[in-house]
């Protein structure tokens, strides 16, 4: 029969005339006389299974019951019944006689018989697998015989397939007769084709052609004793011989003995219905079986029972058979996802269940699901995914994060949920090395431009962070324009202290991408002054960090020294070996707790009713703060900070944009002021009131440093400081915290000589209380001096000077009315008036 059918098929997957399919190697067994063969679509090749069955004539009686068993299969739909997809007959005549084969197309399955020794379950674990499938055969014969008022005929492992998803179909459908016991005038054999079942397999009845008997019998009755049949072939592991074998019961398990006897009873009426053996026995109640029947009717299920029931499932899926779970489990939960019928802890035990397969068939099977999860509109599905990203974020390729996944989860960073926030910007540290530069400096940096003033101070903090780590996969330019701004400008004067120390370790993390005219120039002089902070930790980070700049500006010196650096390179990047400098890999994005804004608001409150003290003892924003722990942040580990809820004192929101004053590198030309995107030019964020040393150490990083520029090298932009002051005695008050200086004076500073000289006023007692003049902005925007129209870190500078004496009022973020005066030459004075 093989060689006949190779020759029909060509031995190697020839298609058969009118059968849009392939066939592919034949298992070792099957029903009867058919042939299981594999198979696979032509059109978009997914898997089939093709029986074949061939016949010496068209009349012969094993054709006549294939064609029935095709009927059959057509006609009955049930999911526990193997699937029809096709069906053909083909003739080939060889010589003088005539070969007919039937072709039945169904979906992929494999002989019960040959996966369970695939599988090799045992104990308690095999127990549960044959528990799922009995039930499932057992509601497809209730179907055939309850419903339907068809009889099988011959129910055993042999009429038993098992799809990829581990599911047992019947089929065999060859002997399937409708029960014709309530009509009196049937004679003659009910099933046509009873011929076709072997001895062993025959209840007495059957046995003996008692027609009569069988038909005063329950529907049920013939099939009832095949699934007994089945029980036995299934616990003792070989194939039914004899009828007399059946009365070996040392192999069925106690809980289902019982019932087994009931099936198998010698008289028809006192037989066990399919459907009552289901219900009532107790070898069914397990939890595989309850599991699985959960997931299939999940959507008739509320709410609160699918929470409950998912929140378990990780810790039970370990105790399940690991196959049943990968191939039965997993798809099912899957489906659920992306259908939206299960609830967001259902995410856990997917990725964990997910976590058991192999890599390739993770990339087959989980992450296209999770490509799917990301555009879903449930926010507890795209917070899970965020806070789990670890566990698949490695798995997915660089194409389908920057194309399919970075749109979806860029929507988190102007999300109104704090939480969803600060648990995008984290993802980044995953999903940012596998981002093109496109999307780098195009769109991330923007989202991050914005969370660095956001009103919750932990992602302040945790932006500073990621900016650190994801430096390396920036490129030079982008570098250049966005780090030395984004860690002093911001970081270094933020309120929060946390933020402050992040701000150093992200500057000594990063240090191998500043030149030695920037460390001396930009970043030293911001570094210095905190090492009066009033936070200790945030002081011996800055020591730390002076340290170290000055070891690597003592590097260049030497190399400068002997020759190794060029006359006047002071551009020239220092490469440095100290362990200060070793990067942020060490770096976790351990979360920093939303409550920390109440930190925030009781430490400034301390300070502002504390006596300055330029060291202070405390550890924690230079007070104690009653049952907070301080926030510690090592270079060495993760940035963590835990915070306890003792307020619920909401600080004000820093401003996004107004209050920047403009910050230039002198060192810099001008080729750097065409392409901006991101961090150019901005001023620290701004609170109702400063503490005093707060303020002071502020003043001073705003503190213009001169330097004298080479020759070839052109002053784009000078810089503008705004001083802010709390002494209510003074007249004169400057403040940081209003729109670009609005109603400050510039003037044309004098040039008498090759350095730009700035006057001072006398009689202030801090000399740069004053603010500092910029010079005319290039750009007819006031606003705008060397970005697009779409950068939102254009600098923001001073305002075109007037040329009268007319008064111009702004109202800042905690003042009363301020009048401009008249321009003087140099710095110019802003006036404060009593509200």
């Amino acid at each position: 029969m093989l060689k006949f059918l190779k020759g029909v098929v060509g031995g190697s997957g020839t298609a058969v005339k009118d059968l849009p399919y392939s066939i592919g190697e034949p298992y070792s067994t099957a029903w009867g006389s058919w042939v299981h063969q594999r198979g696979a679509s032509k059109v978009d090749g997914s898997p089939v299974s093709i029986f074949s069955l061939s016949g010496s004539s068209a009349n012969d009686g094993h054709l006549t019951a294939g064609r029935n068993g095709v009927k059959r299969l057509r006609t009955v739909r049930h999911p526990n019944i193997l699937s029809f997809l096709h069906s053909t007959e083909t003739e080939i005549f060889d010589g003088s006689s005539t070969k007919v084969t039937i072709y039945i197309v169904t979906e992929p399955v494999m002989p019960l018989s040959e996966k369970i020794k695939e599988l090799g379950l045992e104990g308690k674990q095999r127990d549960e697998y044959y528990a799922w499938g009995i039930n499932q055969i057992a509601k497809a014969v209730s179907f055939l015989n309850n419903d339907c008022k068809l009889v099988h005929g011959n129910v055993s492992v042999a009429s038993v397939v098992v799809t990829p998803t581990l599911d047992w179909k019947l089929h065999a459908f060859d002997m399937l007769s409708e029960f014709d016991g309530n009509n009196e005038s049937s004679t003659g054999p009910m099933l046509q084709f009873e011929w076709l079942i072997g001895s062993e397999y025959k209840p007495m009845e059957l046995a003996k052609s008692d027609w009569p008997t069988i038909r005063k019998s329950p529907e049920w009755a013939i099939d009832s004793w095949g699934l007994g049949c089945l029980i036995y072939e299934l616990f003792s592991g070989v194939k039914l011989s004899r009828t007399e074998d059946l009365q070996n019961t040392n192999n069925i398990p106690k809980s289902l003995l019982q019932d087994y006897r009931r099936l198998l009873s010698s008289m028809p009426s006192r037989r066990l219905n399919s459907s009552k053996l289901l219900e009532n026995s107790e070898y069914f109640q397990n939890k595989l079986v309850e599991t699985i029947q959960f997931m299939e009717i999940l959507n008739l299920k509320d709410s609160v029972e699918k929470d409950s029931f998912f929140r378990k499932l990780p810790n039970l899926a370990e105790h399940l058979p690991r196959q049943i779970v990968l191939k039965k489990l997993l798809p099912l939960l899957a489906s659920a996802l992306e259908f939206g019928s299960a609830t967001a802890p259902a995410l856990t035990a997917f990725l964990k269940m997910a976590s058991w397969l192999s890599a390739d068939e993770y990339s087959a099977k989980v992450l296209p699901t999770i490509v799917k999860l990301f555009a879903s509109n449930d926010r507890a599905i795209r917070i899970g995914l965020l806070q789990q990203i670890d566990q698949y974020g490695e798995s997915l390729s660089a194409q389908i994060v920057d194309e399919q996944v970075y749109p979806h989860v860029a929507t988190g960073f102007s999300d109104t949920s704090a939480l969803l926030r600060e648990l995008t910007l984290k993802s980044m540290l995953v999903l940012a090395p596998k981002l093109s530069q496109r999307t780098l400096s195009g769109s991330l940096l923007k989202f991050l431009s914005k969370l660095q003033v956001d009103e919750e101070p932990a992602i302040r903090t945790n932006t500073t962070i990621l900016l650190g780590n994801i430096a390396s996969h920036l490129n030079e330019g982008t570098r250049k324009r966005v780090l030395i701004n984004a860690f002093t400008v911001r970081a270094l004067r933020d309120t929060f202290s946390p933020a402050r120390g992040a701000g150093i370790m992200a500057l000594s993390a990063t240090s191998s991408y500043y030149d030695a005219a920037e460390i001396a120039t930009r970043v030293l002089p911001n570094v210095v002054v905190l090492t009066i902070d009033p936070d200790s930790d945030v002081r011996s980070k800055a020591f730390q960090a002076v340290e170290q700049f000055l070891q690597l500006l003592k590097q260049y010196n030497d190399k400068a020294s002997t020759g190794d650096v060029g006359t006047g390179a002071t551009g020239t990047l220092i490469s440095s070996s100290l362990p200060g400098n070793a990067g942020l890999l060490g770096w976790a994005m351990s979360s920093l707790s939303l409550k920390s804004k109440q930190v925030e608001q009781s430490s400034s409150n301390t300070l502002n009713s504390s006596t300055i003290s330029p060291l202070p003892s405390s550890g924690a924003g230079g007070a104690a703060v009653n049952d907070l722990a301080p926030v510690r942040v090592d270079s060495r580990s993760d940035f963590s900070a835990d915070f306890a809820d003792s307020s619920n004192h909401q600080p004000p929101s820093p401003t996004s944009t107004d209050g920047w004053g403009e910050v230039d590198n002198s060192i810099r030309g001008e080729e750097d002021d065409d392409d901006k995107d991101g961090w150019d030019d901005v001023e620290p964020l701004e609170t109702a009131a400063q503490p005093a040393v707060l303020a002071t150490i502020q003043a001073a990083q705003r503190r213009p440093v001169p330097v004298s520029k080479p020759p070839a090298v052109q002053n784009s932009r000078s810089r503008s400081a705004i001083r802010a002051s709390n002494d209510d005695e003074e007249e004169d008050d400057s403040s940081w915290g209003s729109a670009a200086e609005t109603g400050s004076n510039k003037k044309k500073v004098s040039s008498s000589s090759n350095s730009k000289k700035i006057n001072r006023v006398a009689e202030e007692t801090d000399p740069w209380r004053g603010a500092i003049a910029v010079p005319k902005p290039s750009s007819k925007d006031p606003m705008k001096t060397g970005g697009g129209d779409d950068d939102l870190w254009a600098s923001i500078a001073a305002p075109a000077p007037t040329t009268t004496g007319s008064k111009s009022s702004f109202a800042g973020r905690g003042r009363g009315t301020r009048t401009a005066t008249a321009p003087k030459l140099g710095a110019s004075r802003i006036n404060k008036s009593s509200s």
